[in-house]
């Protein structure tokens, strides 16, 4: 039997940008301008946490660090096409995930009306470390763009490419406010979203206009108190606090919940700060222990209230998907899909944009 790729045109990825004459732009360079990194324009790959950081979590935050999940580069051209040609240190594939999310970009177009999906830039199933890849925009004229960064994968350069004489230039600006910081597990990280653009910290940035920095690392957030250190020297205009998923029982939870706070209010006593209950309540395999999980994280809440905390706030993960499509929200009654990180995404959205209209 002939393979499906070989039977249906539209699966067929090319890995270069063939006999089409492009113009190769470092998106180190300027007028680029990259979000959601660490020191990007300088650091010899792309990746999220100084090392020494990365290093006192644990090996493996250590390495999770390193994929770029929540990683963009944002700018305006008037080329007929957008293009990239991408190297990588490492490519992540998984069996429940797919390649664009996990190794693939995806391009959105930034106006006045906010920012739409126009395609994502595929890579070839068997791609070791570079491919490039080129989507016709339509006509010539200046459009702004964001390039969303693969979820599970470590990305060493980046290069745009426009057509030769056109005019490149900086992307649309955020709001004129410091980054949302979001720190927590998978689900931070964006697995299983189908592609970079539709993680739900996406879903809030673009709801928000507001650059964020994604702190999730898949499987191995564990409330590590270092982390909590740093992140509290970072520039923000909220924190969201998504932990719960990563701790092995509720007995672990209620151990490391409450001091990871105690920890970063001790160095940012006025920030903003959202606490969130994991989102799947109602689809959990038995044995979750979501209740005792979700008792766990609003006690965190109500105590931090009890101390005087007047700037912290609780997010009901159980309230993400109550409704009639609460069994179409996972990808694995786990992990969110598209349906599940729009819910999260919009939900959470509208607390911050409440909080931060009174900052």
């Amino acid at each position: 039997m002939k393979n499906l790729v070989q039977l249906d045109k539209n699966m067929i990825v090319e890995r270069t940008v063939g006999d089409v004459e492009v113009q190769w732009l470092n998106v180190r360079e300027e007028p680029f301008d990259l979000y959601g990194l660490y020191q990007p324009k300088t650091e010899p790959y792309f990746h999220r946490l100084p090392e020494a950081v990365a290093k006192s979590a644990s090996p493996q935050v250590e390495a999770l660090s390193q994929e770029n999940a929540g990683g963009r580069v944002r700018f305006s051209t008037d080329s007929p096409f957008v293009a990239i040609r991408a190297t990588y240190r490492a490519v992540g594939r998984s069996p429940h995930l797919t390649l664009v999310s996990t190794a693939g970009f995806d391009l959105y177009i930034d106006d006045d009306f906010g920012s739409r999906y126009v395609r994502e830039f595929r890579m070839p199933y068997d791609m070791d470390d570079r491919y490039e890849q080129l989507v016709q925009v339509g006509e010539k004229k200046m459009r702004s763009y964001t390039v969303h960064f693969p979820i599970h994968s470590v990305v060493e350069t980046l290069e745009i490419g426009v057509a030769p004489g056109s005019e490149v230039e900086k992307g649309a600006a955020y709001r004129p406010m410091d980054p949302i910081v979001i720190y927590g597990s998978s689900i931070v990280h964006g697995t299983a979203a189908s592609r970079p653009g539709l993680t739900y910290e996406n879903v809030i940035s673009r709801s928000l206009n507001m650059d964020f920095l994604n702190l999730g690392f898949s499987g191995n957030a564990k409330a590590e108190i270092p982390l909590a250190e740093y992140i509290a020297t970072l520039p923000m205009s909220a924190f969201v606090f998504d932990y719960d998923h990563n701790a092995p029982n509720a007995e672990f939870l209620q151990q490391t919940h409450y001091p990871f706070y105690e920890a970063f209010r001790r160095l940012r006593p006025d920030v903003p700060l959202v606490m969130i209950s994991r989102p799947n309540h109602w689809t959990a395999q038995p044995g979750a222990d979501c209740p005792a999980r979700r008792d766990v994280v609003l006690r965190s809440y109500l105590k931090a209230r009890e101390q005087g905390d007047r700037n912290v706030y609780f997010i009901d993960g159980m309230s993400f998907f109550a409704d009639e499509e609460m069994y179409d929200c996972t990808m694995d009654n786990l992990h969110p899909n598209d349906l599940g990180f729009r819910k999260m995404g919009n939900h959470i959205a509208a607390v911050l944009r409440h909080i931060l209209r009174g900052s």
